[in-house]
């Protein structure tokens, strides 16, 4: 026996926990929770009866220890939840995975809903390669150099976690330092009143600066970072023009849908192509 299992749990909505992650819960000695008061409602809600033990940021670095030392003496099978989601991912849980590693105690993933990969997958960018920031530090000097860092970087996409009372300043400070690049904030994901703001990252400032409601719910935050591919483009011999041109001779396609292409393939904002499409038909008098 001697195992821990890293069990992911739903993100609002009970419908999305698997059956394999109920049955762990079940059958475990078990259940190492982050809020043993609101594990417990998931619990009852499956008519789970299992010993619970409270393991969270205030206390893992000297309980995952004391844990790993019962699951090897007492020869046990002990389960990790967090309040939502996938443990370990911007919630506790990696100092008890490092020391049942460390000790030859076998742990095993229980994967399901995750925040982070429901709201890429609903983001409409490229996922080719991301990075993920989770909560930023309060600080302003800390979150401006971050996000320099971002800028700075060859990742495309970054996900970031906010507070629903940060994240007009967050927005704020992206669309300052990434004016021409798309963003898609989400909260509540798979709740009842699940909400999705995409577009640029000016228009989504625009959009929440007023929205009374904005303040409730975290937030996963998608950012897709364009603006060094715009400057490398604009730095080579070829415009967005040509581009178009090329696309709609090699493809055979309408302008409309050499926009749309253009758009994706270089990973340029489709305002920018779009007028660039305007100054195409300019230029040749249509």
């Amino acid at each position: 026996m001697s195992k821990l299992y890293i069990v992911a749990t739903p993100i609002g909505n009970l419908g999305d926990i698997s059956q394999r992650a109920l049955t762990t819960l079940k059958e475990v000695d078990l259940i190492l929770a982050e809020d043993t008061r609101h594990t417990i409602k998931l619990l009852n809600y499956f008519n789970i009866k299992k010993k619970m033990e409270a393991y969270h940021k205030f206390n893992e670095r000297f309980k995952a220890e004391q844990i790993v030392d019962r699951i090897k003496n007492e020869d046990l099978e002990v389960c990790l939840v967090s309040d939502a989601g996938t443990p370990c991912i911007s919630d506790p849980g990696y100092e008890i995975v490092r020391c049942a590693h460390e000790n030859g105690v076998e742990v095993i993933g229980i994967p399901g809903p995750s925040a982070i990969v429901t709201a890429l997958s609903i983001s409409g960018f490229q996922l080719d390669s991301f990075a993920f920031y989770g909560f930023l530090e309060r600080a302003n000097k800390k979150i401006r150099e971050t996000i320099n860092e971002i800028k700075n970087s060859n990742i495309k996409v970054s996900v970031i976690y906010e507070s629903p009372k940060r994240l007009v300043k967050l927005v704020e400070k992206l669309a300052e330092v990434f004016p021409d690049s798309n963003i898609c904030i989400c909260s509540d994901l798979t709740k009842l009143h699940e909400r999705v703001i995409r577009g640029n990252t000016i228009e989504v400032l625009e959009k929440i600066k007023g929205d009374e409601n904005i303040e409730k719910g975290e937030y996963v935050v998608v950012l897709e970072n364009t603006e060094n591919i715009s400057e490398e483009l604009s730095g080579k011999e070829f415009s967005t023009e040509a581009m178009l041109i090329d696309k709609i001779i090699k493809d055979d396609c309408t302008m409309k849908e050499a926009i749309k292409k253009v758009a994706e393939e270089y990973n340029i904002p489709k305002n920018r192509v779009y007028e660039a499409s305007l100054n195409l038909k300019e230029k040749m008098g249509n």
